[in-house]
C-alpha cells in the first residue's frame, strides 16, 4: 500500500474540504484498509458527471486499497434531504425511490469496483427504529445545533416553513455512519453539516469519530450553473459516446483542471503535469480538452467507442459534414390547419430537444438547420415536402433523418 503521506496527497486532489485532515492523515498510518462512506438519496433516476464526482473520489479510495461502503437512503429519502433548499423537498414514494435506487445502482457500478464495495439501503435500520430509539438518537442533538444549518437559519429567520422531519434528516444520516462503522465520509460542499453530524454523533456514542471529506459542486457546459438537468448543461452516464465527446469539449478552457480532478480517470501526477503544460503554454488548450473528453467517454463507454465519438466530432466541427450513422425519425409528420408541419413539435418528438419552448429559442437562435441550412428566426412552420427525405440539425451534435 501507497504511503499514508502520498495516499493524503492523492486524496486531497480535487476535494473542498478534508476535516480533519490530521485524523485522516492518523487513520491511513494504521496501514490498514479504511470503510469510506457515501450516502445517496436516490430522489431521480438517471445521474450525471456531476452526481458521478465522489464516485471517482471512492474509486480512488479503492485503487487505494480502501473498502466503500455506498448507502442508498431509501429511508432517509423518505424524508428529503434540506441541503441547499429554501422549501421542503417533496417526500418520495417507496415506490419511487426502489425504480430510482435500481437505476442509480446500475449507473454507479460503471465507476466503482464491486469486488471492493458494499451496497447497503438504510431502510433496513432506519425504518426499524423504535419510538425510544428515536428519542434517544434526537437527543443527543440540540435545536440550536440543528438550526447552525444555513438553510435552516436562513428558513426560520425568513418565516418560512420547516417540517419538524426536515430535522430528523442530518440525525438519521449520522446515524447510518455509526451503523457501518465510517472512517470517512464523503459529500458535496453542500453537505458539510450532515457529515458533521455523523462525526459529533459518532463521538457521543463513544465510536471513533468520522473524517469528513467534501468535494465542490461541478459546473456543467455553460461554465456557469452547477451541472443539472434541470439546466440543461448536464452530461449524462448514459449519454451516446459521440453526443458525451461533444459536450466535453464545449466546456470552458478553465473548467478543464476542474473536470480533470473530479471526472476523469487521469492520475493525480499526470493532471499535475497536464495542468503546469497549460500554465507554462508547453501545450494547446484544445489539445488537452480532447484528451478530457476522449478520457471520460472511455470511462463510461470503452475506448473503442471513444475514438469513434473523436471521428465524429471532427466529421462535424472540422470537416462540417453530417454524420453516416444519424438516426431515422421513426413517426409521422403531421400538418396542421394549413397543411404545414409544426417544427418544434418534431424536434421535441425526434428527441433533439427537451420541449417546444427549448425548440423555439433554439430555432430563434439560429441552431437548426434543413439539409445544412439554418433556419431564420420564427420559422416554426414548415412545408412537409421540405422535410421529406431531409436531415435536421438541432445544435452542434444532434441529427436525425426524415424518410
Amino acid at each position: 500500500m501507497i504511503d499514508a503521506q502520498e495516499q493524503l496527497r492523492i486524496i486531497a486532489s480535487g476535494a473542498d474540504k478534508v476535516v480533519p485532515q490530521s485524523a485522516l492523515l492518523e487513520k491511513l498510518k494504521r496501514g490498514t484498509s479504511l470503510n469510506i462512506k457515501l450516502g445517496v438519496d436516490p430522489t431521480a433516476p438517471d445521474i450525471h458527471l456531476g452526481h458521478a464526482v465522489p464516485l471517482r473520489k471512492l474509486r480512488q479510495f479503492q485503487d487505494l486499497g480502501h473498502h466503500v461502503t455506498l448507502i442508498i437512503g431509501n429511508g432517509t429519502a423518505l424524508i428529503g434531504d434540506p441541503s441547499g433548499r429554501n422549501s421542503t423537498r417533496p417526500q418520495l414514494t417507496e415506490q419511487q425511490v426502489a425504480h430510482n435506487a435500481q437505476t442509480y445502482v446500475d449507473q454507479a457500478f460503471k465507476v466503482l469496483d464491486p469486488n471492493k464495495t458494499s451496497l447497503v439501503y438504510n431502510a433496513e435500520w432506519l425504518l426499524s427504529l423504535t419510538m425510544t430509539d428515536l428519542l434517544q438518537l434526537t437527543s443527543k442533538f440540540t435545536v440550536a445545533r440543528i438550526l447552525e444549518r444555513d438553510d435552516f437559519h436562513n428558513r426560520y429567520t425568513q418565516n418560512q416553513p420547516i417540517g419538524v422531519h426536515e430535522f430528523l434528516y442530518p440525525i438519521m444520516q449520522a446515524y447510518d455512519s455509526v451503523q457501518i462503522k465510517a472512517d470517512v465520509e464523503i459529500g458535496g460542499s453542500d453537505q458539510l453539516f450532515n457529515l458533521l453530524a455523523g462525526r459529533e454523533l459518532m463521538e457521543k456514542m463513544g465510536m471513533e469519530p468520522q473524517v469528513c471529506l467534501t468535494l465542490p459542486l461541478l459546473e456543467g457546459t455553460d461554465g456557469v450553473q452547477k451541472m443539472s438537468k434541470s439546466y440543461g448543461n448536464y452530461i449524462g452516464l448514459t449519454d451516446e459516446p459521440a453526443d458525451m465527446f461533444g459536450k466535453v469539449m464545449s466546456i470552458p478552457d478553465q473548467l478543464m483542471e476542474k473536470y480533470f480532478r473530479l471526472a476523469s480517470t487521469e492520475s493525480v501526477d499526470a493532471i499535475d503535469e497536464l495542468v503546469r503544460g497549460l500554465e507554462q503554454g508547453e501545450l494547446h488548450p484544445n489539445k488537452v480538452k480532447r484528451r478530457l473528453a476522449r478520457n471520460i467517454v472511455e470511462a463510461y463507454h470503452g475506448a473503442e467507442a471513444a475514438q469513434e465519438a473523436e471521428a465524429a466530432f471532427d466529421l462535424i466541427f472540422k470537416q462540417h459534414a453530417i454524420p453516416d450513422d444519424i438516426p431515422t425519425f421513426e413517426g409521422t409528420l403531421e400538418t396542421n390547419d394549413d397543411g404545414l408541419v409544426y417544427l418544434p413539435k418534431l424536434l421535441v418528438e425526434a428527441s433533439l430537444c427537451e420541449s417546444a419552448g427549448a425548440a423555439r429559442r433554439l430555432i430563434d437562435g439560429g441552431g437548426v438547420k434543413i439539409n445544412q441550412e439554418a433556419l431564420g428566426p420564427r420559422t416554426y412552420n414548415v412545408e412537409p415536402a421540405h422535410l421529406q427525405g431531409a436531415v435536421i440539425q438541432a445544435g452542434k451534435r444532434k441529427f436525425v433523418r426524415i424518410p
